[in-house]
């Protein structure tokens, strides 16, 4: 009359209501979907679309900034916005120079609060090495990344009438400069 559904053994391979329970395939699924996803995230250099990419004087490193932003100088390397009181920003590169994490004695005597490290890991070192007190005193970024022969170090000056979204994505874009695609 009544029928009960069977109660699966704890080796069975089928997902149930509680106890969650998924075959090697459906594992594989998972773990791929996961990976493709995450992937634009893992990146270890972000370019805002349109934005333009200044690259230091050897071409080794980059570092994406607005388009109403301007090249400073004949050497490269540096980008302004209005001019150079407003914003600056500088990338080069340190050839042969191994990238590393900070460790906490340097970040110390350097005097970098620990709210102001945004990041110190082995893909990037960022933080904020300047804090405006007003609207006439500017912010400081500075940022490092492992470059393909070296290390690729930015440095970022803004005042506060720059948005910190905006300097952040310019801090996160710093990264080992991208050869054209060969034809």
């Amino acid at each position: 009359m009544g029928r009960t559904a069977p109660n699966p053994s704890p080796n069975s391979s089928l997902a149930t209501c509680c106890n969650r329970r998924y075959t090697p395939g459906m594992r594989e699924y998972i773990v791929s979907a996961l990976i493709l996803l995450l992937a634009p995230c893992l990146q270890a250099q972000a370019v805002p679309a349109g934005w333009q990419i200044v690259k230091d004087a050897k071409s080794a490193c980059q570092i994406a900034v607005p388009t109403d932003w301007a090249p400073y100088g004949d050497n490269g390397g540096v980008a302004v916005f209005h001019d150079v009181s407003t914003a600056i920003a500088v990338v080069t590169s340190q050839p042969d120079q191994v990238f590393k994490p900070l460790p906490e004695a340097v970040q110390r005597v350097m005097g970098i609060p620990k709210e102001k490290m945004f990041e110190n890991s082995a893909k990037r070192v960022f933080y904020q090495d300047r804090t405006s007190a007003n609207q006439d005193d500017p912010n400081a970024y500075s940022i490092a990344v492992p470059g393909k022969t070296g290390t690729c170090s930015g440095h970022l000056t803004f005042l506060p009438s720059v948005t910190q979204e905006t300097a952040r994505k310019i801090a996160l874009s710093l990264g080992p400069a991208e050869t054209p695609p060969s034809n």
